[in-house]
């Protein structure tokens, strides 16, 4: 089987959705299915990106894109390769390339799937309502058609797949709920920690909650560190809070920096490869408290080394956390906030320790990249056999 994924960009910086994709896609040719990207970055943005993977990248973007992403190029490529393949998977919504491939897909008679990466939930038409207007009129000329003539448009969970159906009128497709997930860290964990203790740097050799995340409104950063602010000036003894990952709204973040007291907080910036791992394998717990998360996949990279998280209702992997005890939930506020911290504080080791085991539980039994990407493997299979009956 040969399956090309086709996405806005193949820009790991971007975060989830090209992440979710190459993880996604790693699986499938581990599995020996012939994979492919078609992204519309042009042919010269993005030089060092296809030696991170392990199959063809095709940039065919145009050279100066634009915020829509139109590229004659990209839909000359697509109608002369659509019919290459025996399925194509888009990634994303509201940009060029899911419209270009759609159609393509639909004229050439190729089976197609969007994997819509929470792209459909109601939080962004309420946050921006004049973006709303503008996707409104979109909808009914671009994205609906597509969604509505794909053979399957793809969730990671109920929870999205619920929040889609409340975004826009008309909304009709087939459904089918995926998952997602991601890898645990192919390393000697307890190495790790031990190396990581011994860094000079002062916060790592303490305890400390965590917040790993790009850091904009939408991630509820103003929440956490309000109610961490709040309950640390009752308590300094409490454990500090490292906030790790790139800036994107600067004004955003300069804000909660003067808004807040700053006392035993450490912002460190992006962290990856194994100082990731560790970060995560050594916080007493993971914080988000999310506006809007489609998946979240560094909760899940937390529950994987055995690290509790603690988040939002808001986070759309919540449910299968607090069902099997691997982290705690609340409203996406500054009190729901305070209430994550101060009850993980009240718990007694052995119910945090319990915690921590019924993590890792959580991730192998619901997020862990191989049985995901079976299920989308296996539905796809059996939707192309189904075509050729």
């Amino acid at each position: 089987m040969k399956i090309l994924h086709v996405i806005g960009t193949a820009n790991p910086l971007t975060g989830g959705t090209v992440e979710a994709l190459r993880l996604s896609a790693n699986v499938m040719f581990e599995y020996g299915i012939e994979v492919e990207i078609a992204t519309l970055d042009s042919p010269t943005a993005l030089p060092n990106v296809q030696d991170t993977f392990a199959y063809p990248v095709h940039f065919v973007g145009a050279d100066e894109p634009s915020y829509y992403g139109y590229s004659k190029r990209f839909k000359e490529w697509m109608h002369a390769h659509a019919a290459d393949y025996d399925a194509i998977i888009i990634h994303g919504l509201w940009q060029y390339h899911g419209f270009a491939a759609s159609h393509a897909c639909r004229k050439h008679a190729v089976p197609y799937f969007i994997f819509t990466h929470g792209m459909l939930d109601p939080w962004f038409n309420t946050t921006y309502p004049l973006k709303r207007l503008k996707k409104l009129l979109y909808w009914f000329w671009g994205e609906n058609p597509g969604l509505r003539h794909a053979n399957a448009v793809l969730f990671t969970t109920d929870e999205e797949r619920l929040l889609a159906r409340k975004s826009f009128p008309a909304y009709r497709v087939n459904e089918q709920v995926v998952g997602l997930g991601t890898l645990a860290p192919d390393i000697d964990l307890d190495q790790a920690l031990a190396d990581f203790r011994a860094q000079p740097k002062p916060w790592a050799q303490r305890p400390y909650f965590l917040f790993m995340s790009r850091i904009q409104e939408k991630k509820g950063l103003d929440l956490l560190v309000a109610a961490y602010a709040k309950l640390r000036s009752n308590d300094p003894t409490i454990p500090e809070l490292v906030i790790a990952g790139p800036i994107q709204q600067q004004d955003y973040a300069d804000q909660i920096k003067t808004s807040y007291d700053q006392s035993g907080i450490h912002w460190i910036g992006t962290l990856s490869g194994i100082e990731k791992w560790q970060a995560l394998a050594a916080a007493e717990v993971m914080t988000l408290v999310s506006h809007q998360e489609n998946f979240g996949i560094v909760v899940a990279e937390a529950l994987a080394v055995g690290t509790p998280a603690l988040i939002s209702d808001k986070v759309n992997i919540w449910r299968e956390i607090k069902e099997n005890g691997g982290g705690l939930v609340e409203a996406d506020s500054i009190d729901g906030a305070y209430s994550l911290l101060s009850t993980w504080i009240s718990l007694s080791a052995e119910h945090r320790r319990t915690m921590s085991i019924n993590a890792k539980t959580v991730f192998h039994k619901h997020f862990e990249i191989g049985k995901a990407t079976e299920r989308l493997i296996d539905f796809v299979t059996l939707t192309i056999s189904s075509r050729n009956k």
